[in-house]
C-alpha cells in the first residue's frame, strides 16, 4: 500500500495540468501507438508519470491491464474522468514514481513518456531502483525521452550514451531509435529517443 503516496514536490507540473499541459495532446503518442501495433507492448503495462492518461487509456482499449501513476493531482483527476467518461478500465493512482515498490506488484512492461528527461541524476539512480522493483523478469521498460538533437525549448536532453551507460548491470538495452515527441509547441514534434530496455531475469 501507499500510504504516503507523494514523497516529492509537484512543483509547476500540477499548475501545469490546471491548463492545457505542452505535452497533453489529448491523444497518445504516436510512438507508443507504432509500438502496440508492433505487438512491443505485452501483458499488463505501468505508464509511470501518466500524465492525463491517454497513453494508459489508449494501450487499456487494447486489453493491456493497465496502471497510471504520476504526481499530479490535477492530472490524475483528469485521468480517472477520461476513465470513467470512455468506459475504459484503467487503475490511477496519485504515486511517485521514485516510490514504485509501495505498488505491491511488477508489470511485464513499463512506459515513459517524457518522465526520464525530467530527472536529476540523484533521482535518475532513485528511479532506476524503483523501476526494478516492478517490472518483471525479462519484462521491458520504454523510454520516450527528448534528444540533445532538439534544439527549440523544453527539458533536458538525453543522448543515447546516457541511456546506454545507465542501463547496464541487470538490464539489456534492445535498441534505441530516433522518434518524435510531439506537443502543442513543437510543430512537427521534438526530436526525441525512443529506448527499448528490458530487465534482466532473476
Amino acid at each position: 500500500m501507499c500510504a504516503q503516496e507523494i514523497t516529492r514536490p509537484e512543483g509547476g507540473f500540477n499548475q501545469a495540468y490546471n491548463g492545457v499541459a505542452p505535452w497533453d495532446i489529448e491523444r497518445p503518442q504516436p510512438a507508443f501507438v507504432e509500438l502496440a501495433k508492433a505487438g512491443e507492448i505485452r501483458g499488463s503495462v505501468l505508464d509511470v508519470g501518466c500524465g492525463t492518461g491517454e497513453n494508459a487509456l489508449y494501450l487499456a482499449g487494447l486489453d493491456h491491464e493497465v496502471s497510471g501513476v504520476d504526481t499530479a493531482v490535477a492530472a490524475i483527476q483528469k485521468a480517472r474522468s477520461k476513465s470513467v467518461q470512455r468506459g475504459v478500465r484503467v487503475n490511477f493512482r496519485l504515486v511517485d514514481a521514485l516510490e514504485l515498490p509501495c505498488l505491491g506488484t511488477t508489470f511485464d512492461t513499463v512506459i515513459d513518456s517524457g518522465l526520464f528527461h525530467v530527472f536529476s541524476d540523484g533521482e535518475r539512480i532513485r528511479f532506476r531502483e524503483s523501476l526494478a522493483a516492478v517490472l518483471g523478469p525479462g519484462g521491458t521498460y520504454f523510454i520516450l525521452c527528448f534528444s540533445e538533437r532538439e534544439t527549440r525549448e523544453g527539458p533536458r536532453r538525453i543522448t543515447q550514451a546516457e541511456i546506454r551507460s545507465f542501463f547496464q548491470d541487470g538490464w539489456t538495452v534492445n535498441y534505441i531509435r530516433e522518434a518524435r515527441f510531439e506537443t502543442h509547441v513543437h510543430e512537427g514534434g521534438a526530436r526525441a529517443w525512443l529506448a527499448s530496455i528490458t530487465r534482466s531475469a532473476r
